[in-house]
């Protein structure tokens, strides 16, 4: 790609990502190149912001997707997406007197970065923290214990899908009334 046409594509793909983190109540942190961080918690502190986290990646997995077979389709190349989730305690905050900008730190980010490098393309790659507090609500699949670099062996997972008990019909993959119980008792 021409360097306009790729800085084109990043915008509309992460104003997307923006809209997608808004609503679900994630904090957008920064972009570097082509990858996109938000994180959920913060800066008010929330007990959802697992199962937040997870449907905004499901919803920028299917954005993604979508995109990929409208590009197939005009023999265009397409993005190849890996999404990691971790939950746990982490510092946020601004520091320096200048180009001020909201910013995490701990072990937590470092862990999630972990869980992104350590995926697979087109899937969502959580730890078993997050398995934890995400479990009821999704379908997901044990990958085992995998190498994550500094971190050494991790129980990782990765979610396929929103329960199929928890779904309505229309519109088609949405969050049924049972999910939305489950959700507000977090």
């Amino acid at each position: 790609m021409a360097p306009e046409e790729l800085i084109a594509e990043l915008d509309a793909c992460f104003s997307r990502f923006d809209a997608i983190a808004r609503k679900h109540k994630l904090e957008k942190i920064k972009t570097i190149g082509d990858s996109y961080m938000a994180v959920g918690g913060v800066p008010a502190p929330n007990r959802t912001h697992a199962v937040d986290s997870v449907l905004a990646a499901l919803e920028i997995r299917r954005f993604m997707m979508d995109l990929a077979e409208r590009k197939k389709t005009q023999n265009r190349p397409c993005w190849q997406l890996r999404l990691g989730i971790h939950t746990g305690p982490l510092v946020a905050g601004v520091i320096g007197r200048e180009k001020f900008a909201y910013d995490v730190w701990g072990d937590t980010v470092n862990t999630a970065s972990r869980l992104e490098s350590s995926g697979i393309a087109g899937r969502i790659n959580i730890s078993e923290a997050t398995y934890e507090q995400v479990k009821v609500f999704f379908v997901c699949e044990y990958r085992g214990k995998i190498s994550a670099k500094h971190k050494g062996e991790m129980d990782m997972y990765f979610v396929n899908s929103v329960n199929p008990e928890l779904l309505q019909n229309e519109p088609p993959d949405a969050p049924n009334e049972s999910f939305a119980e489950s959700y507000r008792r977090l």
